[in-house]
């Protein structure tokens, strides 16, 4: 099957004519990519499990793309393992009701992919059977992948480029650090230089 075709069977036996369908990639690493409504999210991925035109039986992976204003887009991307096709699956939730269906009960290896999502996007998978913390302190704060997060690392590091070219590399011609709000100094947070409690070596 070709990409277009991938794209029409899944519309076809989702009977919704208003999905979205269309081509990502190219030449031999094109995919079908659909876009579909955030309640037939864990219906769609089923679909494409296990319909047998489509069979796409292997999960590759699952994550998410803070959109700001227009919320986030949860993706899965399937394989077919007897018929060498993929399928790009979409779905858009709103920024302030991010929650959409699990699909562990569909792909067990969905299971890392929605905590980590949960955990750096704050979405919500529901029905998943625990969103536990996967990769970050217990003691973090935040979303790290939304838009809207600080990276502090650009206030305790300074921007090592000239602000135009031809610029002089050091001095007044360097650019400054510019602290976002509500981003505390360095000298206010993280562990302070010191002498080593080992001593001399």
């Amino acid at each position: 099957m070709t990409p277009e075709d991938v794209g029409a069977r899944l519309a076809a036996v989702l009977d919704v004519a208003a999905l979205e369908t269309g081509v990502s990639g190219g030449q031999a690493y094109a995919r079908a990519t659909v876009d579909v409504p955030a309640q037939r999210w864990r219906e769609a991925v089923r679909v494409a499990r296990d319909d047998t035109e489509l069979s796409c039986d292997f999960f590759d992976w699952l994550s998410a793309v803070d959109e700001l204003p227009d919320g986030f887009t949860v993706v899965v991307h399937l394989w077919s393992t007897r018929h060498r096709h993929g399928l790009l699956l979409r779905t858009r939730i709103p920024r302030d009701a991010a929650t959409v269906d699990s699909v562990v009960d569909v792909f067990a290896g969905a299971d890392w992919h929605e905590r980590e999502t949960h955990e750096m996007f704050g979405i919500d998978f529901a029905g998943h059977p625990g969103l536990k913390p996967l990769l970050l302190p217990p003691e973090f704060e935040g979303h790290p992948l939304r838009k809207e997060f600080v990276l502090a690392s650009r206030v305790a590091k300074p921007w090592p480029g000239a602000k135009e070219p031809g610029e002089a590399e050091g001095g007044a011609g360097r650019r400054q650090p510019m602290r976002p709000p509500g981003v505390p100094l360095p000298t206010e947070w993280g562990p302070q230089a010191g002498p080593s409690a080992g001593g001399d070596v």
